[in-house]
């Protein structure tokens, strides 16, 4: 969603981008020129309107904006590509997008959901799908035409399964019937548990809800299901099947919106579980692919979520195809993602 012709910025004349990806946990900002340098960049914390309101997350959002700025040299720029985690429906994009033009930060501004700068960071065109799945799980799809292809991602609530929080709660939810007789048995029962140095379930069910054991840490199981998977116990491998067939079912109904289950594209796997390569999910996350969408690439992608913002920015700014490749040498180098002084 694009806002712009009546902020109060004062735009550079010359063309430039303020980029900027903003996930749950923290948030990567740059400022890049047209020809594709990078003046300035500055890493702030998570971005969580739905926990903290737009006001105190935008507020929060303008400390490396600015830091960024002013390494850079500017107090404006030319267009803002701003890629938002929570920012789910277009609706959202464009509340964002009119919160962050007010703070002048540039003559137009472009709010998209988080998951389309990873996609535009694996590509070297707006084309293809992206699927992430870290905390969560979501799937976009771009063409240069425009057309895109999204999900809600709200969880279970949307219809979602998967992502690391996911996969932790359906390994506890099996790890407890096993140990208490209403299940089949899983080593999860055991393997569980043993991460925090406890002996049963019992034990880990108490420490969890007594707060003994913060609940965030309950991302941290989502590995030892993988390693158990790696084992041979059933019910994990089952898990870590089911993860897959979820991730490929995203990303070919997103091809199929995009009219491109038959064509050459390829497709991008990101978030810290994709991207950790589990052998058995990437295995079968290729296989079920190849099957389905026979002539779709699968790869993984680790550039930096903030180059795919740039990108985007850049291809709205009419920047030739150089001006990208000197931006994604100087991430994919790495030089980018948080450091704090320009290229």
């Amino acid at each position: 969603m694009t806002t712009g012709g009546t902020g109060t910025s004062s735009a550079p004349s010359a063309l430039s981008v303020l980029a900027v990806d903003a996930g749950n946990s923290k948030t990567d900002v740059a400022v890049v020129t047209a020809d594709g340098r990078v003046l300035g960049t500055a890493r702030g914390e998570g971005f969580r309107p739905p926990a903290v309101g737009v006001d105190p997350a935008v507020d929060a959002l303008a400390v490396p904006v600015k830091e960024a700025l002013a390494a850079a040299g500017l107090t404006a720029v030319t267009h803002v590509s701003a890629c938002l985690a929570n920012a789910d429906f277009p609706v959202e994009e464009e509340r964002l997008g009119t919160a962050l033009h007010a703070r002048g930060w540039g003559a137009r501004t472009e709010v998209r959901n988080d998951t389309f700068a990873l996609l535009r960071a694996g590509v070297t065109e707006p084309y293809g799908v992206a699927v992430v799945c870290g905390a969560g799980i979501n799937c976009v799809g771009m063409r240069p035409d425009g057309r895109t292809a999204r999900f809600p991602a709200l969880g279970r609530l949307s219809g979602d399964w998967g992502g690391g929080w996911g996969l932790a709660e359906e390994s506890l939810w099996y790890a407890s019937r096993a140990e208490d007789g209403r299940g089949e048995d899983t080593a999860l029962a055991r393997t569980l548990p043993a991460h925090f140095g406890l002996s049963t379930m019992y034990d880990l069910l108490q420490a969890l809800h007594l707060g003994e054991i913060p609940g965030h840490r309950r991302h941290e199981l989502s590995p030892v299901l993988f390693a158990t998977a790696g084992a041979g116990d059933r019910i994990a491998r089952a898990l870590v099947d089911r993860l897959a067939e979820e991730v490929v079912t995203m990303a070919t109904v997103a091809l199929a919106r995009l009219d491109l289950l038959e064509a050459e594209v390829p497709v991008l796997l990101g978030g810290s579980v994709l991207a950790a390569r589990h052998r058995r999910l990437d295995d079968a996350v290729r296989t079920l692919l190849a099957a389905r969408a026979p002539r779709a690439t699968a790869r993984v992608v680790t550039s930096p979520p903030v180059l795919g913002a740039a990108l985007l920015g850049l291809d709205h700014v009419g920047a030739p195809a150089e001006a990208k490749e000197r931006v994604r040498a100087f991430f994919e180098g790495g030089s980018g993602g948080g450091n704090r002084h320009g290229g």
